[in-house]
């Protein structure tokens, strides 16, 4: 069954396997996660865990918020996420999840929101190759052709200037290489979308090689 957690970006480091080959990783801070509901099909229609992540002040949570983080008896919660397909009798209203549920070795899918970068033209945003930079070439950095002039319109998808990042990312099959319990800290090899300390989701791999 699948595992899940919630934590924060803290940034990238490397370390030194024993055989002495350095790997890059993403820090992630994955305080426990307090479970806040259990989704069932009796009563919801689908199978989940409701889990609540960093804790935020009273005031700014309003009274139906109290009420449901009070069921588990925590402060409230910055913030909530599901997790599916999860074996349910594990879990109850209540239980802290932390990063000890996962081990060095296992391959997960994570998810965060891209770094911001406002608009941004066609070079940058779409990888384009720009024209001559010499004098007289009147084609530097523009988006190139609209298209045939046949239909009178630029064809839906055409690549153009737009806001670039600020998306919901996942990649999929990284491993965890190191999972520190007692500091509620694991590393993923490689680099993870997200600016630092922003919001992951570490999940068990959807794809992951037999």
């Amino acid at each position: 069954m699948a595992k899940g957690i919630l934590g924060k970006k803290v940034g990238m480091t490397q370390i030194f396997t024993e055989t002495g080959e350095l790997i890059p990783v993403t820090v992630i801070e994955a305080a426990p996660n307090i479970v806040l509901q259990v989704k069932t099909m009796a009563t919801d229609g689908y199978e989940a865990i409701q889990v609540g992540f960093d804790d935020k002040r009273e005031i700014l949570a309003n009274k139906p918020v109290k009420g449901h983080v009070a069921k588990a008896n925590t402060a409230p919660k910055r913030f909530i996420r599901e997790f599916r397909d999860v074996e349910l009798g594990d879990y109850e209203v209540g239980k802290e999840i932390k990063a000890d549920i996962f081990e060095a070795g296992d391959i997960v899918d994570v998810t965060g929101t891209s770094k911001g970068k406002g608009f941004q033209g066609a070079i940058k945003r779409h990888r384009q190759a720009r024209g001559p930079m010499s004098h007289g070439s009147r084609y530097h950095r523009r988006p190139g052709s609209m298209g045939p002039v046949a239909p009178n319109r630029v064809f839906k998808n055409k690549r153009l200037p737009g806001r670039m990042g600020g998306k919901r990312v996942t990649i999929q099959n990284l491993e965890i290489v190191r999972v520190n319990g007692k500091r509620n800290v694991i590393l993923i090899k490689g680099n993870i979308p997200g600016a630092k300390k922003s919001l992951i989701t570490i999940k068990s791999a959807v794809k992951a090689a037999q």
